[in-house]
């Protein structure tokens, strides 16, 4: 008896321990910072406060707290320098630049004080992330008021911010400030910078910039001081002069602070019918060729803003800008910062991909690191679309390049799991392509599956559920299951854990008794609904729907389309027959649209002889 008291004791406890990760409701942590930063823009260095007031919203006490240090990455022997030497296939603007950085141009942020509640910290700089041991923890429920004095100096732009861009915008500043890192249901995200994207706790920013007062800045949040400023952003009242300003700016429910500077910005606005003010900001000294498409960007960036807010959700800021800066194109709140020298048809495009990640990403707060598809993906996808609308491009085919690349990607033998840390891919090449093209193609299959206004309802779903919160593929993944109906959990694991693919084929048609016995084989091992067409010798089709057994349902069909039983997926072959002799068959084919990512279209016809 008393075994048997232990044991059922032992059973019933870890039960409660199992079923208690479950107890919680969705929860998230919240912050509010007010930073007080000054720039040297001859020396490029900066320093400032930092009073950063953090909300334990989790269900656990927390006894300690990481901050993000991102500059620090752009140092010699880094682990961004390091990972950028010895990578197969380095990225070219990083390559072996960090290595070579001088002293006045390393990137760096330094902690000069910490304390929390106003009692001092103990703290470990490891590399790019602040280990800070707490006092007394932060109760759940509870807040903490840590104050921080810090410097830092910007190093030369090599990934994403810096200073004196190839384009000469003088401060891209991403990136810059000790950020607390992310709190969640899967615990501490301090992950070092090494590359790739980020993850933030949403709250409230109050920060106010002091540097030269030639420059013009934009960036996240709204100016609260523009009769001041003036560049612009206000009519600037006379007053006695300084050397320099203050620039205040306001953020309210997001999830970073960013912003760029420079002394020769062009500052132009455009209200969205609807929607938000948009400032464009990009440099006088450009070419005049890039000139006129800056100017000639801007009423298709107001086209773009009103596509995402009628397809995916409204816009919910008052501003947003397109700032020439960085090193490519990245997104942040409220605003991207990308090059300037470009087509005006890449100008649009960059401009649609990340301004599609301020729903995506930004909005939805995924987490980039660990889900980079989740946020690449679902831009690429939708900044297709726009794109092809803007230039007027018809095509039955909006995807191909994307389908392209994943299908190049899926026979070369260096696949990765989509699931793969975006940090640990071993090369950038298939990073860049399960990441951007086949989270794209991912998107397009899904829409396949559940049908086309159940996929639009279900970008509507995903962003009313999740916007301002931090969702996983999963919480994407249900909302289409709640849409459509139909049971996906096989869909997101096939294509994100693994590298299975799709490969189906038309086997055989044998006559038998006046009908055609057909056989399509699933050689691939990913699982889908397939979709068939029998073309008569006379002109006539017939179009078949077989739903896929583990699904439990179908996509809605159309008229034309006949339903036939489903397929389980453990059975490589299925057989069905149609009433007709072979001889009046021309040929069957498997997926004629071309809706499946089908990584062998060879064997998707037969005709019949």
């Amino acid at each position: 008896m008393k075994y048997n008291a232990l044991v059922l004791a032992f059973f019933f406890g870890i039960m409660s321990f199992v079923y208690g990760q479950n107890n919680y409701g969705y929860w998230q942590q919240h912050v509010d910072y007010t930073m007080d930063v000054k720039m040297d823009v001859k020396t490029f260095s900066y320093g400032g406060t930092q009073k950063l007031i953090y909300t334990n919203n989790s269900p656990d006490d927390l006894e300690r707290v990481f901050y993000h240090l991102f500059y620090n990455a752009f140092q010699p022997g880094s682990e961004m320098d390091v990972r950028s030497i010895t990578i197969a296939d380095a990225d070219s603007r990083v390559g072996d630049r960090i290595s070579k950085l001088q002293k006045e141009d390393l990137g760096f942020i330094n902690v000069i004080s910490l304390t929390q509640n106003s009692m001092p910290l103990e703290y470990t700089v490891v590399g790019t992330v602040l280990e800070v041991e707490l006092n007394t923890s932060i109760k759940s429920g509870e807040s903490a008021v840590f104050e921080m004095v810090f410097e830092g100096q910007v190093p030369p732009v090599i990934r994403r911010a810096g200073k004196n861009s190839n384009e000469g915008v003088a401060l891209s500043m991403a990136q810059w400030y000790p950020k607390i890192a992310e709190y969640d249901f899967e615990g501490w995200h301090a992950d070092p910078y090494i590359g790739r994207e980020f993850h933030g706790v949403w709250g409230d920013f109050d920060v106010k910039l002091t540097l030269d007062k030639k420059y013009t800045v934009g960036g996240t949040g709204y100016l609260q001081n523009p009769n001041e400023i003036g560049h612009g952003y206000g009519v600037k009242e006379t007053k006695e002069e300084s050397d320099v300003l203050t620039w205040h700016f306001v953020a309210p429910n997001v999830h970073d602070f960013t912003w760029a500077a420079d002394p020769n910005f062009i500052h132009d606005t455009l209200q969205v019918p609807d929607g938000p003010m948009l400032h464009f900001l990009y440099k006088k000294s450009l070419k005049p060729k890039y000139k006129k498409r800056w100017r000639d960007l801007q009423v298709p960036t107001s086209e773009i803003m009103q596509y995402y807010s009628s397809s995916v959700g409204k816009y919910p800021y008052k501003q947003y800008s397109v700032i020439q800066g960085g090193d490519g194109g990245m997104e942040y709140g409220m605003c991207t910062l990308i090059t300037g020298e470009r087509s005006f048809e890449s100008l649009v495009g960059v401009t649609a991909h990340e301004i599609g990640h301020t729903w995506f990403q930004f909005l939805m707060a995924s987490n980039e690191s660990k889900h980079p598809w989740l946020d690449e993906g679902f831009a690429e996808y939708t900044c297709t679309f726009i794109e092809n609308t803007i230039f007027g491009v018809s095509t039955t085919e909006p995807l191909k390049r994307h389908y392209d690349r994943y299908y190049s990607l899926a026979k070369s033998g260096k696949e990765q799991p989509m699931s793969t840390h975006a940090d640990r891919f071993a090369y950038n090449a298939s990073y860049s392509i399960s990441t951007y093209s086949k989270g794209a193609v991912l998107l397009a299959q899904l829409r396949y599956i559940v049908g086309e206004k159940n996929f639009e309802k279900t970008l509507k779903k995903y962003f009313n559920d999740w916007a301002f919160k931090h969702p996983t593929p999963n919480d994407f993944i249900r909302c289409a299951e709640k849409v459509s109906g139909l049971e996906l959990e096989w869909f997101l694991t096939d294509w994100t854990q693994t590298i299975n693919t799709i490969d189906y084929s038309v086997k055989s048609a044998v006559s038998l008794e006046g009908q055609t016995v057909i056989t399509l084989e699933r050689i691939g091992l990913m699982p889908m609904p397939v979709e068939v067409q029998v073309l008569m010798k006379d002109g006539g089709i017939k179009n078949y729907y077989i739903p896929l057994q583990m699904m439990r349902g179908e996509k809605p069909l159309l008229d034309s389309e006949t339903l036939l039983k489903d397929w389980a997926w453990a059975y490589p072959e299925y057989t069905f027959s149609v009433a007709m002799d072979t001889s009046k068959i021309d040929t069957i084919t498997v997926d004629i649209n071309k809706a499946t990512a089908d990584v062998n279209k060879e064997n998707n016809q037969l005709k019949v002889l």
